[in-house]
């Protein structure tokens, strides 16, 4: 096992580029009472750096989600009687798909029987890059003998409760124990693994970092979402799977940092991390 400690070089952003140079990215997400996690991802993911962001949501809240960030484009999919994606948005979403470097799914979704069988079909199909998060791992959890089988990288993303309905097994409280689980599961499913928490876990089986930014303030709703689309985004300008994870871990914790500073770890948001995301890559930048 390769113990990662120094952190990825950064994303090249040469002065002669246009948006195209740095990849366009596809965030699945939302739900009737759920359109916030939709525009976090999608405005982490334009904050990560992305040229092009495409936010795919229910077509009831996709007014909510363009009016709150001009700049990224809505993609309004059928949704079914409570306001969430419905099956039928298959076909409209693998379309979509076919241009983008990277994408994202799961923030907001909601629980069905559809979205278990969408879900399933893009996890097993889609050949981009692919982040898995918060209910679409809720989902995944219930077919857990299909999560090595899928057609592109994959990087999971879950907390503690998540990561503990896909193994069926609750997550130990010793640091040792629980980078060994989050080894043995990256290994055996083909994934990258990032086991977020204090002292996050990054690992695809034979490598592994442990995460040292980040604070309490963190632990609030939607802070996951934000992670969510800046790892999409650094997929979507090349970096490789484990890279671009460990460097999103690392970003994410620092822009929370950052921004503990200004509003306190009390105050904490997660919208507040996306002004934290631009202080993070200007502290970077710096050395």
């Amino acid at each position: 096992m390769q113990r990662i400690t120094a952190l990825p070089p950064l994303p090249d952003r040469p002065d002669d580029a246009h948006k195209g140079t740095f990849g366009r990215v596809l965030i699945v997400a939302g739900s009737r009472g759920m359109s916030g996690a939709s525009v976090l991802a999608g405005t982490a993911a334009l904050r990560g750096g992305a040229g092009l962001v495409y936010v795919a949501a229910p077509e009831g809240i996709i007014p909510i989600i363009a009016g709150c960030e001009p700049s990224y484009l809505t993609v309004p999919l059928p949704e079914d009687a409570a306001g969430r994606i419905a099956a039928s948005a298959l076909r409209e979403i693998i379309v979509r798909l076919e241009p983008m470097q990277a994408a994202a799914l799961g923030p907001g979704l909601g629980q069905s029987g559809e979205l278990k069988s969408l879900v399933a079909e893009l996890y097993a199909s889609v050949p981009l890059p692919l982040v898995v998060d918060a209910d679409a791992l809720n989902l995944l959890a219930r077919s857990p003998a299909r999560l090595s089988q899928h057609a592109g990288p994959r990087i999971l993303t879950p907390h503690p409760g998540e990561f503990a309905r896909l193994t069926d097994d609750r997550v130990s409280p010793d640091p040792a124990a629980r980078e060994q689980a989050a080894i043995d599961f990256a290994a055996t499913e083909g994934v990258v693994l990032v086991l977020k928490g204090p002292a996050t876990v990054i690992t695809d089986g034979d490598r592994i970092a442990i995460n040292s930014t980040g604070n309490s303030g963190m632990a609030t709703g939607g802070t996951g979402d934000v992670l969510t689309g800046l790892i999409a985004a650094l997929l979507a300008q090349g970096m490789e799977p484990f890279a671009a994870a460990q460097l999103g871990a690392h970003i994410h914790g620092l822009s929370g940092d950052l921004a503990a500073a200004r509003v306190s770890r009390r105050g904490l948001i997660a919208s507040d991390l996306l002004q934290g995301l631009c202080d993070a890559w200007i502290a970077l930048d710096a050395e």
